[in-house]
């Protein structure tokens, strides 16, 4: 049974799936999360092309990013599961590669991760974190399809 969950999290409908899952493995198998989120500030570019300032400060991202982390902390605490969190400044660099450092440097025995299920052009402009992870863990990654209305 996976004793080390790592658990990439933003705040979507589909990382809550994803953290639900990762408790009810911990839970059955006594082991315990690791909950990351990365955060980055967005491109400054406005809808018609052209550069502008970004609207929040980075400090922001960073306080909303933690803001995730304890809410879903206290999430496991309610639910008996033992969870740390790491908040990682992706520093212009890819999302998904970064959440694979962070379970290789845990030594995670599974990282779960909601999908989006983005298509078209929103994948290629937003690309995918879960193909990300996929191409560079090294540890084995359960995705989750985004919940079904």
């Amino acid at each position: 049974m996976y004793q080390r969950i790592l658990v990439a999290m933003d705040d979507s409908d589909s990382a809550r799936r994803g953290l639900e899952e990762a408790i009810r493995l911990a839970r059955v198998g006594g082991g315990r999360l690791l909950l990351v989120h990365v955060y980055e500030e967005p491109l400054p570019l406005s809808v018609e092309g052209d550069w502008s300032v970004p609207t929040l400060p980075a400090e922001a991202w960073r306080e909303a990013g933690q803001r995730l982390l304890d809410q879903s902390a206290a999430v496991c605490a309610r639910a008996g599961v033992t969870a740390q969190t790491r908040l990682i400044d992706a520093g212009g660099r890819r999302v998904g590669p970064l959440v694979s450092a962070a379970a290789a440097d845990w030594s995670a025995d599974l990282i779960v991760v909601g999908t989006h299920g983005r298509r078209g052009l929103d994948r290629l402009l937003l690309g995918s974190v879960a193909e990300g992870i996929l191409r560079t863990a090294h540890t084995p990654v359960l995705l989750l399809p985004p919940p079904t209305a």
